[in-house]
């Protein structure tokens, strides 16, 4: 039985005779011997456990963090920069020791061949241990808390009441369980934008007016809607909306990229535009026949884009 303090600990010599009680042969033993003592500082209850992959491992030991996530109502989480993971306790029929000190068989490999002694000292025990599962990011609660204050566009944001709630990225980091990555991966999946330092979602109207401002400028100046310069955008539609609005819109629609130049393009992406048309005339209607809906749809939808019903397979609500 491990003892406690140094003032009890055990020589080579003890060591020796216990062995030769036991009936036990030194040479076929490790020469290292580790003398276990139960710290002055022992505790119960002061450490808790956790299982992590070679990935996590990795990831503590370079310094980075991993956060517990979880209101009081909710299950925790541990999260990294970009994974979400399942804590679940697991019992052990095992008492585990915490022993910062002790060393491994294959550590001991390298050490003196003659016989030494290490005093070793136990800070603590555990029954259990936190098990790892890796599970996809809780992130139904991120929509919910923007669609709370839906923004309307800068001149209903002067009339509107200050005590609506908005959040910042460290807020949502707060409230949702999910890392940072997935929780900036969601954000831009759901067409939020950062107004002011806080998250927000467009209303819905609002960014189908924006969209509308950019589709008609394209009508209008006979551009192609794979080539659409940001600069002349912008200067065309800022006396309609915030420069910044009609660029949200731009990164949500559609893909930026340089030319040789060095001017800022965008490329409509016809799907996500068609999508956003079909759930706006979905939204005014009480019902729809298909064959009527299909050709409503095409009518609205840019002159030089092609809807299909497959571009509404993967929306959802």
């Amino acid at each position: 039985m491990a003892q406690r303090g140094a003032a009890c600990e055990r020589t080579l010599s003890q060591i020796h005779a216990t062995l030769h009680v036991a009936k036990l042969d030194p040479s076929e033993l490790q020469p290292t011997v580790q003398c276990l003592s139960f710290s002055e500082s022992f505790s119960s209850e002061d450490y808790c456990l956790m299982e992590v992959d070679e990935t996590l491992c990795k990831h503590i030991e370079s310094g980075q963090s991993l956060i517990i996530r979880g209101d009081v109502d909710e299950h925790a989480v541990l999260c990294s920069e970009d994974k979400t993971y399942d804590l679940k306790v697991a019992d052990t029929s095992n008492m585990l020791l915490i022993i910062p000190d002790l060393k491994t068989p294959d550590q001991l490999g390298s050490e003196s061949s003659a016989d030494s002694l290490i005093h070793c000292q136990i800070y603590g025990f555990a029954k259990s241990y936190w098990e790892l599962k890796r599970t996809r990011p809780k992130l139904k609660k991120l929509k919910k808390l923007l669609m709370e204050n839906q923004y309307e566009g800068p001149s209903s944001e002067k009339e509107r009441n200050s005590t609506y709630s908005t959040y910042t990225k460290e807020d949502l980091m707060e409230r949702i369980q999910a890392s940072e990555q997935e929780i900036m991966q969601q954000l831009q999946q759901i067409h939020a934008c950062r107004i002011e330092g806080c998250w927000r979602i467009l209303e819905f109207d609002y960014e189908m007016k924006l969209l509308s401002h950019v589709t008609q400028l394209v009508d209008s100046e006979s551009w192609s809607f794979s080539k659409i310069p940001l600069t002349i955008c912008l200067q065309e539609l800022e006396l309609l909306e915030p420069r910044e609005m009609i660029e949200h819109c731009l990164n949500c629609y559609g893909k930026r990229y340089t030319n040789e130049a060095g001017e800022v393009f965008y490329a409509l992406n016809e799907d996500e535009v068609c999508k956003s048309i079909a759930l706006m005339l979905l939204r005014n209607a009480v019902k729809f026949n298909l064959s009527e809906f299909e050709e409503v749809w095409q009518q609205s939808v840019p002159e030089g884009m092609t809807t299909r019903l497959d571009q509404l397979k993967v929306h959802i609500s």
